[in-house]
């Protein structure tokens, strides 16, 4: 499997990168970027097939695009990887900065079916928002109010946890101190009997004495 290597220059500011090729099924396309940390990159994507009768490329509904992207710095830690409809776009931030590798690769859902394809992609990198349209932004604020929802309720299962250990700090040191008072009472309980055995063994012997009896 051939694969091409496009290194491109980036910078802090939000860029563009715009280009086009083409390869053939299962033919993996690959290049290059420098992402800062928490950079967001926001990749658009048009996938056509050549169509041997026009000699023209169309689009395919049995056509998918496998999206991957690979943390070169962090022995190749993937961080993105998706099989997609042939027109699309995919958005995910960098945790490091360091060197990225995109791969783009044409797959059928028929793997007996060979064909050439061509391949339109746009990279944005940092403001992306020139990139996102509409449905996109709906789809953002959409996870962003999920987000929000999954926080409310972490911060909501914190305060139970923590009401949960008050209570059960609460409940451990009334058991301690009943169990304290309960050992000091059998303690007392001891030392009582044990005083009563010792008086009336003296008191029998005393009374066997007088009586004679020993």
């Amino acid at each position: 499997m051939m694969k091409a290597v496009l290194t491109l220059v980036v910078f802090f500011t939000s860029i563009v990168s715009g280009l086009h090729f083409y390869v053939d099924t299962d033919e993996a396309r690959c290049f290059y970027e420098e992402l800062p940390k928490d950079a967001m990159a926001v990749g658009k994507y048009e996938v056509f097939e050549l169509n041997p009768d026009t000699n023209e490329y169309v689009e395919s509904n049995n056509l998918k695009l496998e999206i991957t992207v690979d943390e070169t710095f962090d022995n190749n830690h993937r961080v993105v990887n998706q099989k997609n409809q042939p027109v699309g776009q995919f958005t995910f931030t960098s945790l490091d900065s360091g060197e990225h590798k995109f791969c783009l690769t044409p797959r059928h859902t028929d793997w007996s079916k060979r064909a050439k394809h061509r391949i339109f992609f746009d990279l944005a990198i940092g403001d992306a928002k020139p990139l996102v349209d509409s449905k996109r932004q709906g789809d953002v604020s959409t996870l962003t109010s999920r987000a929000n929802n999954l926080i409310n309720k972490l911060e909501s299962i914190k305060r139970e946890q923590s009401l949960f250990r008050k209570r059960e700090a609460i409940f451990r040191n009334a058991s301690e101190s009943v169990n304290n008072r309960v050992v000091r009472w059998t303690i007392i309980q001891l030392v009582v009997l044990a005083g009563t055995c010792v008086w009336q063994l003296s008191y029998l012997k005393n009374f066997f004495v007088k009586q004679k009896v020993v």
